[in-house]
């Protein structure tokens, strides 16, 4: 998978391979990526590629069964065929109710429940259990989610409450285990990121960098699953660092103002418009090529026919992945981030 030039784009834009970002021999063939696209400190990148079918779409058919005391929570496959993948580090809030955050993907057969009983609170001292009604779901921001994997398989509800406290410490927040400070008090200013960068047709995945650094790799079995994942993606699971970012900009002076294009007419404007993506093509080769490599040790944890679900886990990348083969279905992966408490 490369960074091509894209129509218009002046000749010799870089090329990049993605292919070490990508564990051990698992294949992204036939996946491009798209034209970048900026919002900020926030950068994503679209990928595209084959779909792979009989995948349920979590937000149309994953629901929330059930809380059954606190860390206990069950999913329920309600579609009629097709297996769900749980999105690696859903959560799940709802006012004056427990939030809760899973620490890892699963398998779950249609009309199945699943129950997970190694998820972790994120909302420190709230009574009261999650129920189906107003609710919306989330994926933990990255700063967390290295500490969330390896705690995967624990059961202590409270896990997580520290580093939630250090991460509202570091932005400047009262230092409690609750994220919902962050997830639904700047919930205004987070949704910001869905409306300035825009889903692609045909898009099941994304790269994303805050501030030029990869922040993760995100890869869909299919448009539609990508759709319904794409808000907890952008606003939360990279917003709340690419939110952060821009506060440390804002601190240390006002922007640059924007300069219009030196054109004077429709060709010139257009032939300003093509070395523009050019330039941010070859910016994001650029930030791809100091991505750190390394050796990455791939765990098997669960199989559901063909698929396999394993943990990724190495000094630059970790997460989960599901497999056909040698072929990529799922992935969630990101990289180790400043501050983490994982590190």
């Amino acid at each position: 998978m490369t960074i091509r030039d894209t129509p218009g784009a002046t000749s010799g834009a870089a090329t990049t391979t993605l292919d070490t970002l990508m564990p051990g021999p698992l294949s992204l063939a036939g996946h491009r990526l798209g034209t970048p696209q900026r919002a900020g400190a926030l950068t994503m990148v679209p990928i595209s590629g084959p779909a792979y079918p009989g995948i349920v779409p979590p937000r149309r058919g994953l629901k929330l069964a059930r809380v059954d005391g606190y860390g206990r929570v069950e999913l329920h496959n309600g579609a009629a065929d097709g297996v769900a993948i749980v999105p690696l580090h859903i959560g799940y809030i709802q006012d004056a109710a427990q939030n809760h955050a899973l620490c890892r993907s699963a398998f779950i057969a249609a009309g199945q429940s699943l129950m997970f009983e190694d998820a972790a609170c994120v909302q420190a001292s709230q009574g009261g259990y999650l129920t189906e009604r107003d609710q919306w779901f989330f994926v933990l921001p990255v700063e967390l989610r290295a500490r969330a994997l390896q705690r995967r398989g624990v059961h202590d509800f409270s896990k997580l409450w520290d580093d939630i406290a250090a991460l509202n410490r570091g932005y400047g927040l009262p230092a409690r285990g609750h994220l919902e400070q962050i997830l639904s008090r700047k919930r205004p200013v987070l949704t910001q990121f869905q409306s300035r960068l825009e889903l692609q047709p045909g898009q099941l995945g994304a790269l994303f960098f805050v501030d030029g650094r990869l922040a993760g790799l995100e890869l869909a079995p299919d448009p539609g699953y990508f759709a319904d994942v794409w808000t907890a993606l952008v606003c939360f699971a990279y917003g709340v660092a690419a939110w952060h970012a821009e506060q440390r900009h804002a601190e240390a002076g006002p922007p640059s103002e924007a300069r219009p294009f030196p054109a004077t007419c429709l060709p010139e404007l257009r032939a300003a418009l093509d070395r523009d993506r050019a330039a941010r093509i070859a910016q994001v080769a650029g930030w791809l090529a100091d991505v750190p490599t390394g050796p990455v040790e791939l765990t098997e944890e669960e199989r559901y026919l063909g698929l396999r679900l394993s943990t990724v886990t190495g000094a630059h990348l970790a997460g989960q992945v599901v497999t056909d083969g040698d072929r990529a279905v799922y992935a969630s992966l990101f990289a180790p981030w400043p501050g983490d408490t994982a590190q």
